[in-house]
This record gives C-alpha cells, sequence and structure tokens, in this order.
C-alpha cells in the first residue's frame, strides 16, 4: 500500500475511533445526570386550576434525598393521608400547593433541608353519576368541564327505550337537594340550549 493511502486510512481510523468514544462519555454523563424514575411511580393527573384534594384521590409526596420518605398515598374517607415519620395530616379540602407547604412545615421537625412536592396521580374525588336508560351506565371521573350532553354520550348514548324528554340531573349543594330538567330532544337540536349545564362533582344524571 502506498506510503499516502496508509496515512489517509490511519487518521480516518482515529476520527472514528474519537467519535465512538466521545459518543459513549457523552451517554454515560447524561444517564449520570438524570435522576432515576422512583420505582412503582405513577404519572402525574391533569389537574384542573379549580381543583382541591377529597377523598380517594391518589397523591405523590416526593422528598427531595429522601427516597424512604417518599411514596404514593391515598386520601382516606376521613380527608386525612399518612406518611411515614411526619404522622397523619389533613389533606381533603386543600389544594397541592397547600397541601405541600403544610408536609414542608410538618416535616422540619424532623428533617434539616427540606424540599417536598406534592403530586397529583389520580383524581377518584370528583366523579358524576349516570343511570337509567343509557348504554353504559356507571361513575365517570369529573377531571374537565363536563356537560350533561356529554356525559350521556360518555356513557353511551340513550338507548331506544330512553325518555329523552324527561331527563333530570340531581345535585346536593349546601346539604339542600336540588334537580334540573334536561330535554335531549331539544338540545340535540339547538333549542333549549341553556339546559345543558355543566356538572359539578357529585351530580346524577338521571334518564329515565
Amino acid at each position: 500500500m502506498p506510503m499516502a493511502a496508509r496515512h489517509t486510512l490511519q487518521f480516518v481510523l482515529v476520527v472514528v475511533t474519537a467519535c465512538l468514544v466521545g459518543g459513549l462519555v457523552s451517554t454515560a454523563a447524561a444517564q449520570t445526570a438524570a435522576p432515576p424514575p422512583t420505582a412503582g411511580s405513577q404519572p402525574a393527573a391533569v389537574v384542573p386550576d379549580s381543583f382541591v384534594i377529597g377523598p380517594e384521590d391518589v397523591l405523590g409526596v416526593v422528598f427531595w434525598r429522601e427516597p424512604d420518605l417518599s411514596g404514593d398515598v391515598t386520601v382516606r374517607p376521613d380527608g386525612r393521608i399518612s406518611l411515614p415519620v411526619i404522622g397523619e395530616l389533613e389533606a381533603a379540602g386543600l389544594t397541592p400547593n397547600v397541601l405541600r407547604e403544610r408536609v414542608q412545615t410538618a416535616a422540619a421537625k424532623y428533617l434539616t433541608e427540606v424540599n417536598v412536592a406534592v403530586v397529583v396521580r389520580q383524581i377518584n374525588s370528583r366523579k358524576i353519576f349516570v343511570t337509567g336508560e343509557v348504554a353504559t351506565p356507571g361513575t365517570y371521573p369529573l377531571t374537565a368541564p363536563r356537560t350533561v350532553m356529554q356525559a350521556i354520550a360518555l356513557a353511551g348514548g340513550l338507548t331506544e327505550f330512553a325518555d329523552a324528554k324527561n331527563i333530570t340531573v340531581l345535585r346536593t349543594q349546601g346539604g339542600r337537594a336540588q334537580s334540573f330538567k334536561f330535554n335531549y330532544r331539544d338540545v340535540s337540536k339547538g333549542k333549549g340550549l341553556e339546559q345543558n349545564i355543566q356538572l359539578e362533582p357529585g351530580d346524577t344524571v338521571v334518564v329515565p
């Protein structure tokens, strides 16, 4: 092989080797810099702006550099959660940010440096109920604004035996029972659209 060709080949081999080594180093550095995911943790839920924590909601309480204290907890029916070392705290009725502040204050009694995050994993406290002559009666999460028409669609629509003109929305507010009439046929034709109210947690759509 001519001397010039041999030098060219050696130069190419040096460049390729340098690129491969550089790529391996970069990959190792990236893996070292990125924090490992928490084992068994769930992704965060999409939280409405007006969201307050309620019973059955699943929360992730994450302490920076304190994996033994971190984990997912479910809000009990009494509205409280139980955390390692800290003990029990009231969670229901609070926003995630307010709960985070209370957890941080409680943890400061036991830890010198406290950095905690509260993440909503599952929203189970905000529910609506659709019952009667729909394809799939049941309980549905209310994680975003939803109207009566949308709730019926979520339940698979009306059956052939449904009384579409006399649907009722039942609501309990401030200890008082309320009911709202909903005429499916009118609303589906663009009439009486004010009947298509936005549902609130705990509402029941009754399709006779």
